[in-house]
């Protein structure tokens, strides 16, 4: 020792674990060299399984759709789109794990296409550790931009409470009474189920009941039976992928449509071509269809086709938009860095697949049109497809800001 200072080992071991938390803590990361000047890396935590498996799939041929168009046209900013994609199978752990990694091993600070609400929730306090931004392109929770909005998540796409606005404004002219309620026993489900019965009320309408089903529920009949029971000229469906399909092949084997009106807050093809003619005369919103004519609608349909020999389907179309504001921000931002970012996001406005979208600077949602649309048979499909039967302005189906709530 000879009158040197030797630590000892368990200082040592503090001091090693202090510095390896100093160098790998997400909160003093910063953009790497080449992550201002290479690939503009784009994490895609998606459900590429589980119940919801659909919906990310959709999720990820929309992202990687835009990114090769985008890459033949030289990417953004001439710095080519690099998509990294992992499955989380709709856990909400799992997502926060897959997405970390994403920024501490491969520098990406660019999130989108987490497939849950439940994942979105769990995910979004981390942003500000991360400096990452994140882009909601399915993410239906209310509260996502309410209670829960943190300075670094965007919405680009229709929520649960708009879509269930837009229901609710169609309603008001019809002559259905008497409303219940299934949706999914998680937070998108009770969130829109919560808005569609305060509208209801408000409305001058009854509303009955609700009940909720837990996520990969195989036997509907026993909320069937409870919906035959309730007296309800209607029942509002929060349901999607295999829970949707489950549901709607059940009603029908069960006659339920020929006593109850069913209404629904997301029409999608997937859906409509697991169950066919099941499907039929189903009226709810629709957060995106092939079938609105508009030109930028036409141009990314006729791309769709050419690329997958079929029309896109809901969150595909909700995909590509999300990534077109992603792309208007950086462009704005002139890069990816989070703080110019977000400034850059914040009222800005495109025109996209389904119209103008404004996204909002008080809690970053995204403003755009309300679609309404009915499950019909057209000369030239080979099963049923949504057909556009009204549209809302965005003023009048987005809720107030940071509220789940409305003006009237």
């Amino acid at each position: 020792m000879s009158g040197h200072f030797r630590p000892s080992r368990r200082a040592m071991l503090k001091v090693g674990l202090a510095g390896a938390a100093t160098v790998a803590s997400p909160a003093i990361l910063r953009l790497t060299a080449s992550a201002q000047s290479g690939p503009i890396k784009i994490g895609l935590p998606l459900a590429l399984t589980g119940a919801l498996g659909s919906v990310g799939q959709q999720q990820k041929r929309g992202a990687e759709l835009y990114a090769k168009i985008q890459n033949a046209k030289g990417g953004i900013l001439g710095r080519p789109i690099e998509l990294l994609i992992e499955d989380t199978a709709g856990n909400p752990a799992n997502c926060v794990r897959k997405a970390q990694e994403m920024v501490e091993r491969r520098d990406c600070r660019l999130l989108t296409g987490i497939t849950l609400s439940s994942e979105a929730l769990a995910v979004v306090p981390k942003l500000a550790e991360w400096d990452s931004i994140f882009i909601s392109s399915d993410n239906g929770d209310g509260r996502l931009t309410a209670e829960s909005l943190v300075p670094n998540f965007f919405r680009a796409n229709i929520s649960g409470p708009m879509g269930t606005r837009a229901v609710s404004l169609y309603l008001r002219t019809a002559k259905l009474q008497k409303f219940y309620a299934l949706g999914l026993d998680y937070a998108w489900g009770h969130n829109s189920v919560q808005v569609f019965e305060q509208e209801a009320v408000k409305s001058k309408k009854e509303f009955i009941g609700k009940v909720f089903a837990p996520t990969g529920t195989k036997d509907y009949s026993p909320y069937i039976t409870k919906i035959r029971q309730s007296g309800a000229d209607a029942v509002f469906l929060v349901l999607q992928g295999d829970d949707n399909n489950a549901f709607l092949s059940q009603a029908q084997q069960y006659r339920l449509p020929e006593k109850v009106k069913l209404l629904t807050e997301i029409v999608d093809l997937a859906s409509i071509r697991a169950v066919g003619d099941a499907s039929l005369g189903l009226i709810g919103s629709s957060r995106y269809s092939f079938t609105y004519d508009h030109p930028l609608n036409n141009e990314f349909v006729a791309l769709w086709k050419k690329e997958h020999g079929t029309v896109p389907d809901t969150f595909e179309g909700e995909q590509w938009q999300c990534m077109k504001v992603f792309e208007a921000g950086i462009v704005k931002a002139g890069g990816i860095e989070a703080a110019k970012l977000r400034a850059a996001l914040e009222d800005i406005e495109i025109e996209s697949v389904k119209g103008k979208v404004h996204i909002r600077k008080c809690d970053h949602q995204g403003v755009q049109q309300g679609f309404m649309v009915e499950v019909v048979k057209k000369p030239g499909f080979d099963t049923p497809v949504p057909e556009v039967i009204a549209t809302f302005p965005g003023d009048s189906t987005t809720p107030t800001c940071n509220t789940m709530t409305f003006k009237d």
